[in-house]
């Protein structure tokens, strides 16, 4: 299974944007990294450049790797409605996205190991692929084997606090979730102007 391995924080300081949960090292060095970071501004960037960076930006938000990128774009591009919106649906909608979202795990790298490592099912069947497309109506849940619910129990503790999404319906005594509908652009709340991905791969 193809994921992002390398550093994060360097990342989260490249962008100046927490993508992969908070993180300390945004909040005490809030400036590049490299040897010149502290004394350079952000430097000028090409249209081009800020269009790229708001591509790799919801890349490593969600832990897709290009090639997988690109085939999410192709079929953003093919359904019915805004592109970029149905980009950002798809990216919602995979199911290591919504075990975090339900408040399962409290990173997406956390979720997307709970589904990996078979804890987690849909309608009653174990997914183990990440990057599964959840549909509406699907009942994700968490396996009821001790060893998953424990784990899942103690993840729901920390996420206490983490309000529900208004396009899924979660039963954190059960430890299931039911999604809804596709989430809207609003309560997707991007850090990424998807706008720009659309025109970069349309050049």
């Amino acid at each position: 299974m193809a994921r992002y391995t390398g550093p994060r924080e360097k990342i989260s300081r490249r962008f100046g944007v927490a993508l992969f949960g908070p993180s300390k090292a945004l909040e005490t060095r809030n400036f590049p990294p490299g040897q010149h970071g502290a004394r350079n501004t952000r430097r000028k960037q090409s249209e081009y450049g800020i269009a790229l960076a708001e591509k790799q930006k919801l890349r490593f938000q969600y832990g897709v790797l290009e090639k997988q990128f690109r085939r999410f774009f192709a079929e953003a591009q093919r359904r019915k409605g805004v592109t970029g919106e149905n980009l950002l649906q798809m990216l919602e909608l995979r199911l290591d996205n919504v075990v975090y979202r339900m408040g399962f795990a409290n990173t997406r790298f956390a979720s997307r190991q709970l589904v990996s490592h078979r804890h987690i099912t849909v309608n009653g069947k174990v997914v183990n692929i990440a990057s599964y497309q959840v549909q509406p109506g699907d009942v994700v849940s968490v396996k009821e084997s001790p060893r998953s619910q424990q784990l899942v129990g103690r993840f729901l503790e920390m996420t206490l606090g983490t309000p529900t999404q208004d396009w899924m319906t979660v039963d954190r005594d059960k430890m299931s979730g039911v999604v809804n509908r596709a989430p809207i652009r609003d309560e997707i709340n991007p850090i990424a102007n998807e706008q720009l991905v659309v025109e970069l791969y349309s050049r």
